[in-house]
């Protein structure tokens, strides 16, 4: 065998292993055991014909695709906005831009546990409120706040991810650009969008992919602080899978839902490259 091929296999081999044994065999196990009906045993659709009738699923699917149109646009603004604050010319920028990374480091779980006990009625975000003449909000605890309390909880920390690769983007943006268009006038807006938008469009669209697939994959704040509810206002669709497979004990309709996931993914993920190829991504 050539030596490149050895080298090749020895340094990728481990993480194609990782992604045969993690990601593909998961998936494939996830297909099959979907289309096998948990009572005769036979091959079939009645899986999905079961799940995409029941009004618990349908709900949490509405939830979900709520959540990312609201999720999405604001995480990925946030972090654009950060990435051009932190990437000025600013004292102690580093600093800065290691207080914004810094939640990334703290896993979803504790992050939830710490905004719960924050978010509680008597907790400091009330008591701050308070302070400051404003009545107490009942956050998680109310369905009409809680889902915008997991998407602030969602949101502080992961912004602060998103900002890093577009900051990397942002300083790999040649500044003979600024420099030739500045000579023909241009404000600071008409920088930004004539410089940094289209060069920054290889980043933004990783950024906006990538978060996508994150933000449907919500699991752990939901779980910890609301179980989908109150009113299954929060009921996202990895909540609902959860739900399926280990509290009704239907491992079945589970993996029906787990393949629709992947679907709905694999489609809003398809129709986001296409709809930045044809505005200059290629």
């Amino acid at each position: 065998m050539n030596q490149k091929w050895v080298q090749l296999f020895i340094f990728l081999g481990p993480a194609l292993l990782c992604v045969a044994v993690l990601r593909l065999w998961p998936a494939v196990l996830a297909i099959h055991e979907s289309l096998v009906d948990p009572i005769s045993g036979k091959y079939g659709l009645s899986n999905y014909l079961y799940i995409l009738t029941d009004p618990e699923f349908i709900a949490s699917l509405k939830v979900t695709l709520l959540f990312s149109i609201i999720v999405n646009p604001l995480q990925i603004a946030i972090a654009l906005a950060l990435a051009l604050l932190t990437n000025a010319a600013l004292p102690l920028i580093g600093l800065w831009r290691t207080l914004i990374l810094l939640p990334v480091a703290i896993p979803q779980s504790v992050s939830a546990v710490v905004w719960g006990v924050g978010l509680r009625p008597d907790g400091p975000v009330n008591g701050l409120l308070n302070a400051l003449g404003i009545a107490s909000q009942p956050f998680v605890t109310s369905p009409d706040q809680a889902l915008a309390s997991i998407i602030l909880i969602v949101s502080w920390v992961g912004v602060g991810y998103w900002m890093t690769f577009l900051v990397a983007g942002l300083q790999d943006i040649p500044q003979a650009l600024y420099d030739a268009i500045e000579i023909d006038g241009a404000n600071a807006w008409q920088k930004f969008r004539y410089v940094t938008l289209p060069q920054l469009r290889r980043p933004l669209t990783f950024v906006l992919v990538a978060n996508t697939v994150a933000n449907f994959l919500v699991f752990a704040p939901v779980q910890i602080l609301t179980k989908g509810g109150p009113q299954d206002s929060t009921n996202l669709i990895m909540e609902e899978i959860y739900t399926q497979a280990f509290s009704f004990g239907d491992p079945s309709s589970a993996y029906a839902s787990t393949v629709i996931l992947m679907i709905l993914v694999i489609a809003i993920v398809g129709l986001q490259f296409k709809l930045m190829q044809k505005g200059g991504v290629r």
